[in-house]
């Protein structure tokens, strides 16, 4: 069986030109970069503003701003983008996006906690801009360079590499940050982070030359970056996470309200926005949850991360093998259900155990739906009106972003942070079942 599946592989990469082969080289080497990265800088984000004794609505606005920048930013960048050079615009809004990064490194060194939770809430604010027109062109970019057949198989090769890289870069920062002074580690971690984003943009340079087709030109609307299942899990404030599709923009005919009564595409919609509200409603609460009530050093917390990317590479492994065997809408469903166990396990956890248990199924859930979502939003929306039903999705994702990072503190306010997740919990569950009537 092993032997015939290979030589399958085998004989479906003879089929790709010189140019495909090296785009994908290319977008396998972005991804390895941008996981030092997101296991690195991203990761602890949340972590270290918990230390420094941000609320859990402060670290709510690092997700929630972005939002609302995407929100209002989103319609006149897919105009400007219209008609430009896909590849090198991608290049472009990644340096513009990524230079911020840079800045991070002195935030540790400011005078106090106050200024620090200040200076990192504008940094990422004011990085939203350019990281909307960054998620936006890279899916054009993607959707040029990777033929349709075969963005399963890709998708599934940049999670697990995403992973690896990830459960590397985050135990390697986890001893740093254990031996290190607080103000040295973080500027440390922060400083890898962003040697992660200029490597990572440099193999995007390699494909500025890559051109948006005719068909691909037709489906520019948002579809933007997967959610995270935890807030050191992703990146929410920079749409940049997701190894597959991201974001198309369409500079017309968006936000008709025929479409949501076209089949069940407004249940559809139902869903995933609840999907999505129930994946960001306790994500300011994880790391007040880890850090806070449970004391659980970096370490500790780096140690759960590389076990739930761990998790993450084992199930993109399997994950071309899953899509022709089961479909993208019953993965996004599996993975929807499997993913509510996370914030369960965060609330009921006394000690490490639960901690790791947690990420474990996490890591698998989210190797599950975070490949299958975008595909089975693609197959959703047909090809001839791809902008007007994709359009939706991106208003309900950052609708679900926005209002959940806020909801989220006030929740937590008001029940209590144990509470608060296993709220979240019910209603990811509630998320998965409204997907699965959808069809």
């Amino acid at each position: 069986m092993t032997s015939f599946v290979l030589n399958r592989r085998r004989e479906r990469v003879d089929t790709l030109t010189p140019t495909e082969r090296r785009n994908f080289h290319h977008l396998y080497w972005d991804v390895a970069w941008y996981g030092l990265l997101a296991g690195s800088s991203v990761a602890f984000l949340a972590v270290y503003a918990a230390r420094i004794g941000a609320s859990a609505l402060q670290i709510g606005l690092l997700t929630a701003g972005p939002a609302a920048v995407s929100l209002l930013a989103t319609l006149p960048v897919g105009r400007w983008l219209d008609h430009r050079a896909v590849g090198l615009t991608t290049f472009w809004a990644a340096v513009l996006f990524r230079a911020g990064y840079a800045l991070w490194i002195f935030v540790p060194f400011l005078a106090s906690s106050t200024q620090q939770i200040g200076a990192l809430i504008w940094l990422v604010l004011l990085a939203s801009v350019p990281g909307t027109l960054f998620a936006i062109s890279f899916n054009a970019l993607y959707a040029a360079a990777v033929p349709p057949a075969w963005r399963g198989h890709v998708t599934g090769i940049r999670q697990a590499v995403l992973a690896f890289a990830y459960i590397v870069s985050s135990l390697f920062c986890g001893l740093l940050l254990d031996t290190l002074s607080l103000e040295t580690g973080y500027a440390i971690v922060f400083g890898l982070g962003l040697l992660g984003a200029i490597m990572s943009t440099i193999h995007l340079f390699f494909l500025r030359n890559v051109v948006a087709d005719k068909e691909v030109g037709s489906i520019r609307t948002v579809i933007t970056d997967y959610a995270r299942p935890g807030s050191n899990r992703a990146f929410a404030m920079a749409p940049r996470l997701s190894v597959g599709l991201r974001s198309l923009v369409s500079h017309s005919k968006l936000l008709r309200v025929d479409v949501l009564r076209r089949g069940s595409y407004g249940g559809v919609m139902l869903g995933l926005f609840a999907f999505h509200f129930a994946q960001y409603l306790p994500a300011p609460l994880f790391a007040l949850r880890w850090v806070n009530q449970l004391g659980f050093s970096d370490l500790v917390i780096s140690q759960a991360t590389a076990v739930f990317y761990a998790a993450v590479f084992i199930g993109s492994l399997q994950l071309d093998w899953l899509t022709r065997r089961y479909g993208h809408h019953r993965l996004t469903v599996a993975g929807a259900l499997l993913l509510s166990s996370y914030p369960l396990f965060m609330a009921l956890m006394t000690d490490v155990t639960l901690y790791m248990a947690g990420s474990i199924l996490g890591g698998l859930a989210w190797a599950v739906v975070g490949g299958a979502l975008a595909n089975y939003l693609l197959d959703q929306a047909p090809d001839e009106d791809k902008a007007s039903y994709l359009a939706w999705y991106n208003l309900a994702l950052n609708a679900a972003i926005l209002s959940a990072s806020l909801l989220g503190p006030l929740l937590a306010a008001l029940m209590g942070v144990v509470p608060a997740l296993l709220a979240s919990f019910v209603l990811r569950v509630l998320a998965g079942v409204i997907i699965w009537r959808a069809g």
